[in-house]
């Protein structure tokens, strides 16, 4: 994630109106959050099975099926009513209401990396989990389960004419999954028109609010030639060496730039090519990232992108004196921006339950499932589930679930705020 601190933290920080503080104080001191408030404590170390459990279930992006259908198996133990949409995301209904209008919960099933074998999610001495996914996004999921049983259990707000709560786990949040599950539940999925506003479980802690939604695009690069041998077929063109070009002209080219008032990115995350240390590369491949809080500086790093893969395949190919080289490049992804209204009640209504709660939050710019719903003028925020962790999208990946608790009273009292509003 990106942490924009600026203008909009002050107003972040200010005191919220005193409506909104008012109502987080009455729904917080009522008798049913009060219960609710016990029950995170009293169940804690249920939690945390559950958090172990669903993170030893593999669920790389693309793969995300066995997760969901543990997922569904276990919303449907604790009284809600889970199915399948087409995209694979799992919907869950409480009281089998599906007229809506509603809030969604959400929390994303798939991981960067995933564990091998179950023993690789492991718990510490000091209680840290460890294993891949633990923070991204085991503890979104964990908190959505934990939702799920306090809602059936403490019954925080009575059932009434007004909006309904809806709990999805979605599918195709990281990478390549190009955030397909949120983009079928908001834009193609019947329900998706009936859903009022989101609220976005992704990773641990609570110091963020991701109000404003930071555009990316991916791009995967394959340049080809002749391929050959390294000695006899000297002077083919080379398509590793050209792929090298490209990196060091695109990012020559962004170091000789002034630098830009809003922040950008880029990442040339995978790199392949080549079949031998005596052989010419007849094909070699690269994936390259780029993010940026402003769309026309996004459009710019892809210009330079195509600029810089024309300039090095025509310096490889004007050195060659046998077969040349081509390229090919594809987007493969695609993360659109926006922002929440400021006329929306969302905000304003967290910012009274981090008031409430004595949670300093900061706003923040990141690329998230709340994307989509932004990117269409919906209401929706991304926040964290609670508890702490780092590592993330790495093997050395950590969570800490002490604390986690105050992280999911937030949840439940910002959702209770919604539902109430």
């Amino acid at each position: 994630m990106n942490h924009t601190l600026d203008s909009a933290n002050k107003q972040a920080y200010a005191k919220p109106e005193a409506r909104f503080e008012q109502r987080a104080a009455e729904l917080a001191e009522s008798s049913a959050l009060r219960e609710c408030q016990r029950w995170f404590y009293r169940n804690k170390l249920w939690v945390n099975e559950q958090h172990l459990q669903l993170c030893r279930i593999p669920s790389p992006t693309f793969l995300e099926h066995e997760r969901a259908e543990w997922m569904a198996e276990q919303f449907d133990s604790l009284g809600w009513e889970a199915k399948p949409d087409r995209a694979g995301n799992i919907i869950a209904y409480a009281n089998g209401r599906r007229e809506g209008p509603f809030v969604a919960v959400t929390a994303h099933l798939d991981t960067v990396l995933a564990p091998r074998n179950p023993h690789e999610i492991r718990v510490a001495p000091d209680g840290r989990f460890y294993g891949p996914g633990v923070s991204d996004n085991g503890a979104g999921l964990a908190a959505l389960l934990a939702l799920a049983a306090v809602w059936k259990t403490a019954q925080p707000v009575k059932e009434r004419c007004g909006p309904s709560l809806v709990l999805v786990a979605n599918v195709g949040e990281e990478g390549e999954g190009n955030l397909n599950g949120m983009r079928y539940l908001c834009k193609s999925s019947p329900l998706g028109g009936r859903i009022r506003s989101y609220v976005v479980l992704d990773g641990p802690s609570t110091d963020h609010i991701t109000c404003r939604a930071l555009a990316s695009r991916r791009f995967e690069l394959v340049v080809s030639g002749p391929g050959g041998h390294s000695w006899s077929d000297h002077g083919n063109g080379n398509a590793v060496h050209a792929l090298s070009r490209v990196i060091h002209y695109f990012t020559e080219s962004l170091q000789s730039e002034p630098q830009a008032s809003t922040k950008s990115s880029f990442n040339f995350g995978v790199i392949e090519g080549g079949l031998s240390v005596n052989s010419i590369p007849a094909s070699a491949r690269t994936k390259l990232d780029i993010r940026a809080e402003d769309p026309q500086k996004l459009d710019e790093l892809a210009r330079c992108f195509g600029l810089a893969v024309e300039r090095a395949i025509e310096v490889e190919n004007a050195r060659s004196t046998g077969g040349k080289v081509q390229a090919r490049i594809r987007e493969i992804g695609f993360r659109p921006g926006g922002s929440l209204s400021e006329t929306s009640e969302l905000l304003p209504s967290l910012r009274a339950v981090d008031s409430y709660l004595g949670i300093r939050a900061h706003l923040d710019c990141a690329s998230t499932d709340a994307n989509i719903p932004l990117s269409m003028g919906l209401e929706a925020v991304s926040i964290g589930a609670g508890g702490q962790g780092g590592g993330a999208h790495t093997e050395a990946e950590w969570f800490d679930p002490d604390g986690r608790e105050l992280g999911l009273q937030r949840i439940l009292l910002a959702v209770c705020m919604l539902l109430t509003a």
